[in-house]
C-alpha cells in the first residue's frame, strides 16, 4: 500500500474583524477575519494569544467543514501582522487594546499621525500629548498598557519562533507570566517539569532550538529525572542505580558514565534520593524520586505505629468482651448464611487484630465476609467506614454490603492536590475497610495510612493474584509478602459460584490450567472463539460487539460490553480497536471537537487517564461524552451521576474507551468482556493479566484468539518485576 501524503499547510493572511469567542485560560479563539482572497469573512478557529480588531493576522493551517457552521480554517499557527493602512491601525487601537483609548480617541491618534501612529506609540510616546483629549495622566496610562501588550506579544513570538505550538505558548505565559523568558532561557527542560503535557521530548527540542548542548550537564540532570519519572509511571517505586544510567545513556544518546555523573549531581542536589537496600536477593544502590521514597519509608513506619500494642482500653476499642465464637453463629442466624470454615477463622482474626488483609479469588467469599464484620461491630455501634479506589467498586461494595461506600480519594477530601485529611485530621471511624486493594498505589497507601485514625482498626480486602496497581508499588503483595501482617486467605470456591464458567475458568487460570468452554461444561457465559489470524480477529471482536453479543444476551454493545485487550499498539492494541469500534458504534453524525490527533463526539465512551482531585474523577473512570460545545472549546462528560466540563487543553486527560488495556480495568465491572489474545501480544502473555481480565466480567466472557497464546498466557507465572522495598521496610519497622 503506497503512502498517503497529508496536505500540506496553507497559509492565510487578512485583517480580524471581530472576535466570536476566547478562551483566556487555554488561548482558544474563534475569529472573523477579511481575507482578500475571500468575497465573505472567513471563520478561523485555533490557539493563539490575546489579539484584537484591526490587527492583520498570519495563519498557518488547513480548511474544513464543520457540520454545523461550514467552512473553517483551522490553524495551528499565528503571527500578528501591525495593520499598515490607517483604518486597520484606527480599528487597532480603538478596540479596547490599549485602556483609556477608544473608538474616538483612536481616531484623532489616527488623524494626527496617519499610518505613522504605532511608531510613534511605540518609539515616541510623548508625541501624544500633542493630541487633543491627552492629559500626561491619561499618557501615562497608554504607556502602561501598550507595553503591557508588547510583553505579552513577544513572549508569544519567541516561543513560537522556537517551535512551541500556540496552544502550548499561551500554557506556558499563564504559568511564568512576564518571567517566562528569563524561566525558559535559564532552564527550558523546566517545561517537562511544570507544564502538563510537554515532556522532556518535547523540551528537549526546544532546547535544542535555543542552542543547549547535547551533553550540557542541565540537559542530562533533566534526562536521568524524566527516565527516573518514567520508571515510576511503569510501576516502580525506585529502581537500580545501575539500570537508570543505562535507560537514560539510550534516551540521551551518551555514555554511562555521564549519565551516573547526572544521576550523582541530582542525588546531591536533593531531587533524587539514593540507598542501599537489598533487592532481588542483592544488595544495590537503588534510586528514588523524593517523594516515592517518603511514601514507601512512612507508609512502612506508619503500619507499623497502626499495629503497635496500645493500652487495653485503646486497642480493644469496640471489640472488648466479643466472644467470637458466638458472634460468628450469632451473625450466621442473622444473615441466614453458612460461613466456610475458612471464613470462621478470618471472622475470628478480623475480632482481634489492629490490621488485617483478607485475599481471596472470585466466588470464595470476601463480601459475605466483609458483610459479616459489619454485622458484628455495626451491632457494637462502631463507626464503620467503607472505601474502594474507584467510583464503581464504592458502589459495587456498597450495594453487595448494604453500607454506604465513596471511593478513598472522596473519604480524603482532596483539596486541589493535596487531602484535607491527615494525621492531623484523620478519617472519623472505629473500623476503616478498603476493598480493591490490590489496586492501591504506594502513593495512594500514604496517604490513607496518614488520614488512619492509630486507635482504629483497618482491614484491607483484595485479590493479590491480579495486576498490580496502575500506579508505582506493589502494595497488597509487599504487605502479605512481609509476614508482618495478619493475613487471611479465602481459596474455597462456593457451591453457587461453581456453576459459573467466568469463576471456574479464572481459578483454573490462576493455578495454571487452560480454561474449559462453555458448550463443553453446559456453561454459557465463558466461550473461546480461536482464530490465528489478526486481522479475522478483528473482524469476529466487531461482529461480536455489534451483533451477535447484544442479539444473544440482550447487553447494550456500548454500555454493557467492554473489550479488554493486553496491549496499546498493534492490530489487536487499545488504539486500533478503539478507532474500528468507535466507527462502528458511534458514527452517526453530532457535535465534535478535535484535540490532540482524537476526535471526541456526543456519545463517545471515553476513560479519564490521569487524576484530576478538582474535578474529582480519577484514573481509569470511563464515562460517556454528553455535550459538545467546540465553538466554546468545552465539552461535558457523564462519570456515572457526575457532569465534568472539560475545556480544550484538558483532552489530553481522556482517551476513547471503546477497547482499554486490561491494567487500566482493574477495580472495574462490566456484563460482557471480549478479550482478544494473540501471540503479538506476546511479551504481555501472562498469567495474572489473563486472570484480571477474566474476574472483570459479571455475565459474559469472549477470548478472540489463538490457542497457543492463551496456552501461553495460562503458564506464564512469571510476572513482571516492580523495583521496590515495602516488604523489607514493613520487616524492620516492626522488629
Amino acid at each position: 500500500m503506497s503512502e498517503i501524503k497529508a496536505p500540506e499547510d496553507e497559509i492565510i493572511r487578512g485583517q480580524l474583524e471581530r472576535v466570536t469567542y476566547a478562551n483566556e485560560e487555554n488561548g482558544y479563539s474563534v475569529f472573523k477575519i477579511c481575507v482578500r482572497t475571500e468575497s465573505d469573512l472567513v471563520t478561523a478557529v485555533g490557539y493563539c494569544g490575546k489579539h484584537m480588531p484591526g490587527e492583520e493576522l498570519e495563519l498557518s493551517g488547513r480548511w474544513a467543514q464543520h457540520p454545523k457552521f461550514g467552512a473553517q480554517f483551522q490553524f495551528s499557527w499565528c503571527r500578528l501582522l501591525l495593520p499598515s493602512t490607517v483604518e486597520g491601525i484606527r480599528r487597532y487601537l480603538g478596540s479596547g487594546l490599549v485602556k483609556g483609548v477608544g473608538p474616538k480617541m483612536a481616531g484623532r491618534i489616527t488623524d494626527a499621525f496617519g499610518e505613522s501612529a504605532l511608531d510613534v506609540i511605540d518609539e515616541n510616546p510623548d508625541e501624544l500629548l500633542k493630541v487633543k483629549g491627552i492629559s500626561r495622566k491619561l499618557l501615562d496610562s497608554i504607556k502602561q498598557s501598550w507595553n503591557s501588550q508588547k510583553e505579552v506579544r513577544s513572549v508569544m513570538v519567541f516561543l513560537q519562533s522556537n517551535g512551541v505550538s500556540p496552544a502550548f505558548a499561551a500554557k506556558i505565559y499563564a504559568a511564568y507570566g512576564e518571567d517566562t523568558v528569563q524561566v525558559v532561557r535559564e532552564n527550558p527542560y523546566r517545561l517537562a517539569e511544570d507544564i502538563f503535557g510537554i515532556g522532556f521530548l518535547t523540551a528537549d527540542k526546544f532546547a535544542a532550538k535555543m542552542g543547549v548542548a547535547r551533553d550540557s550537564p542541565m540537559r542530562l540532570d533533566a534526562g536521568v529525572r524524566y527516565v527516573m519519572s518514567e520508571l515510576t509511571g511503569e510501576g516502580h517505586v525506585c529502581a537500580p542505580r545501575s539500570v537508570l544510567a543505562s535507560r537514560s545513556g539510550k534516551l540521551l544518546e551518551a555514555s554511562i558514565e555521564m549519565t551516573d555523573a547526572a544521576i550523582g549531581r541530582s542525588i546531591e542536589d536533593l531531587a533524587m534520593v539514593s540507598e542501599n537496600i537489598e533487592l532481588g536477593g542483592e544488595r544495590l544502590e537503588a534510586v528514588y524520586l523524593p517523594a516515592f521514597y517518603a511514601y514507601e519509608a512512612k507508609s512502612a513506619r506508619m503500619m507499623a505505629k497502626l499495629m503497635e500494642p496500645c493500652a487495653e482500653a485503646e486497642i480493644i476499642k469496640g471489640y472488648a468482651g466479643i466472644d467470637a465464637e458466638k458472634a460468628s453463629r450469632w451473625v450466621q442466624d442473622e444473615m441466614s448464611v453458612e460461613l466456610a470454615e475458612n471464613q470462621v477463622a478470618a471472622l475470628k482474626l478480623a475480632l482481634k487484630s489492629k490490621a488485617l488483609i483478607i485475599t481471596g479469588g472470585p466466588g470464595t467469599g470476601k463480601t459475605t465476609l466483609i458483610r459479616a464484620i459489619i454485622g458484628i461491630l455495626g451491632e457494637r455501634g462502631l463507626t464503620i467506614k467503607l472505601a474502594a479506589p474507584t467510583g464503581r467498586a464504592a458502589k459495587r461494595m456498597a450495594e453487595a454490603t448494604g453500607h454506604e461506600a465513596m471511593t478513598i480519594h472522596r473519604m480524603l477530601e482532596p483539596k486541589g492536590q493535596v487531602f484535607s485529611r491527615n494525621e492531623d485530621s484523620p478519617v472519623k471511624c472505629d473500623l476503616l475497610i478498603i476493598d480493591e486493594a490490590s489496586m492501591v498505589d504506594a502513593p495512594l497507601m500514604y496517604h490513607l495510612l496518614r488520614a488512619t485514625p492509630p486507635d482504629s482498626h483497618l482491614i484491607l480486602v483484595g485479590d493479590v493474584h491480579q495486576l498490580p496497581s496502575v500506579g508505582p508499588g506493589n502494595v497488597l503483595r509487599d504487605m502479605i509478602a512481609s509476614g508482618t501482617i495478619p493475613v487471611a486467605e479465602l481459596n474455597v470456591i462456593f457451591r453457587q459460584a461453581r456453576d459459573s464458567g467466568i469463576i471456574v475458568n479464572a481459578h483454573r487460570v490462576n493455578s495454571g490450567l487452560m480454561p474449559v468452554e462453555g458448550a463443553r461444561r453446559g456453561l454459557r457465559d465463558f466461550y473461546f472463539v480461536e482464530q490465528d489470524d489478526p486481522e479475522r480477529c478483528v473482524e469476529l471482536i466487531l461482529s461480536l460487539v455489534r451483533e451477535r453479543i447484544p442479539e444473544r444476551f440482550g447487553l447494550d454493545p456500548v454500555e454493557d460490553v467492554q473489550v479488554l485487550t493486553p496491549m496499546h499498539k498493534g492490530t489487536l492494541g487499545a488504539s486500533n480497536l478503539n478507532a474500528l469500534l468507535r466507527g462502528e458504534l458511534n458514527s452517526g453524525e453530532g457535535s465534535s471537537m478535535a484535540s490532540g490527533g482524537r476526535v471526541y463526539k456526543t456519545g463517545d465512551k471515553v476513560m479519564q487517564i490521569r487524576n484530576n482531585y478538582e474535578k474529582e474523577v480519577y484514573n481509569g473512570d470511563i464515562g460517556f461524552v454528553r455535550r459538545v460545545d467546540a465553538d466554546a472549546g468545552q465539552l461535558s462528560v457523564g462519570f456515572d451521576d457526575n457532569e465534568v466540563f472539560y475545556v480544550r487543553e484538558e483532552l489530553d486527560e481522556l482517551v476513547h474507551a471503546y477497547a482499554v488495556s486490561i491494567h487500566k480495568s482493574q477495580g472495574s465491572e462490566y456484563p460482557a468482556v471480549v478479550i482478544p489474545i494473540h501471540m503479538q501480544h506476546f511479551v504481555l502473555l501472562q498469567r495474572n493479566l489473563l486472570y484480571t481480565g477474566i474476574t472483570r466480567a459479571k455475565e459474559l466472557v469472549v477470548l478472540v484468539g489463538a490457542r497457543r497464546a492463551l496456552s501461553v498466557a495460562v503458564r506464564n507465572d512469571d510476572t513482571r518485576r516492580r523495583y521496590t522495598n515495602l516488604c523489607a521496610r514493613l520487616r524492620a519497622a516492626v522488629a
